[in-house]
Parts: structure tokens; C-alpha cells; sequence
């Protein structure tokens, strides 16, 4: 694996650029390291997560808004205030119902990310 070094030991949100990364869809990568990228997903209302899969690890926390999602052959609503797990190499995506933030942990880093 290509080495990524490390993000600054404080990261203020206010100084990171969103970057869309979809119809109604960005983000921004809030830390991370060779082994664990912390993001920050904001979605408006009718954006979409695709079914996707990776080989990472993923654990999420709803901050806001309200999704469908959808892992592996499940589909729950989850609000503020929840969190999932998604194992690697598990098909997963949302469809955002209320306008959110989620906030995205990965092991290990999402390589993709950084291009």
C-alpha cells in the first residue's frame, strides 16, 4: 500500500474546502493516517450514496439528517444520533430523506480518497 504519511494533529473544519463528490453530495476528509481516515459527508435531501463495496472497514455516526440505507441485503432508516457498521467487502449505500452530516471513519485509509 502506498504510504499517505499523516494528516496535522489538529484539523480545523473551517480551513478544508468541501469537494463534491456528487449531486447533492460532498465531503471533507478530516484526518487520517496509514490505518484510519476520518470524513465528513454532508448530503441534501434525495442525494445518493451508490451501492458500492471496499475492502475497509467502515463505521459511521449519523450527526444529522435522515437516510435509508441499505447494507448487504438490509435496509433500515437511521437518523441523528445512530451509527452503523459496515464490514468490508459488504455492498452498502443511502438515499438521504432529511438533509445531514455523516461522519465516515475508515480502516484503513481510503487510498482513493487522496487522488
Amino acid at each position: 500500500m502506498k504510504s499517505f504519511g499523516a494528516s496535522k494533529e489538529f484539523i480545523f473544519g473551517d480551513d478544508i474546502e468541501w469537494e463534491t463528490v456528487g449531486e447533492g453530495l460532498k465531503r471533507k476528509i478530516m484526518g487520517y493516517d496509514d490505518k484510519i481516515m476520518l470524513v465528513k459527508v454532508d448530503f441534501q435531501v434525495g442525494a445518493v450514496g451508490v451501492m458500492h463495496q471496499h475492502y475497509h472497514s467502515q463505521v459511521t455516526y449519523v450527526e444529522s439528517g435522515e437516510y435509508e440505507l441499505t447494507i448487504g441485503n438490509e435496509t433500515k432508516i437511521v437518523r441523528g444520533g445512530d451509527s452503523f457498521y459496515i464490514p468490508p467487502n459488504v455492498m452498502h449505500g443511502a438515499i438521504c430523506t432529511k438533509a445531514g452530516i455523516l461522519i465516515d471513519v475508515f480502516s484503513p485509509i481510503r487510498e482513493d480518497f487522496m487522488e
